[in-house]
């Protein structure tokens, strides 16, 4: 196996768990530019939702999706698009991403979108 960096690293055990509960799990991915959720089944083989800055409707909404405020946005869709397909309770999978800045606002919005983790 390939040396993997840190931020992988972290995941692998978050992600170990989360299987280990067999629970549907919200999965956060940052770069610079761009915010990406997936709400990901249990057995991990199915995205139930997803949502990013990428997304149309999103990027009218803001100009850049780097930012606290594009993460919040994202944060509320996902929550939304969760509702829909009728997923209340998540496991939040950080992806080795520090709980902090975009990846908190991403979290506190869906929370207050009405998922619960």
């Amino acid at each position: 196996m390939m040396h993997a960096n840190g931020r992988v690293r972290r995941a692998r055990r978050t992600r170990a768990k989360i299987a280990e509960l067999c629970a549907v799990r919200l999965t956060v991915h940052r770069t610079n530019l761009h915010v990406y959720a997936q709400i990901i089944d249990a057995t991990g083989s199915k995205v139930l939702a997803s949502a990013s800055t990428l997304e149309p409707e999103v990027r009218k909404e803001m100009a850049n999706g780097g930012n606290v405020n594009a993460a919040t946005l994202v944060g509320r869709r996902i929550a939304e698009k969760a509702r829909q397909a009728g997923i209340e309770n998540v496991a939040f999978d950080r992806s080795g991403f520090r709980y902090h800045g975009r990846v908190k606002a991403l979290a506190e919005a869906a929370r207050e979108g009405g998922l619960k983790f």
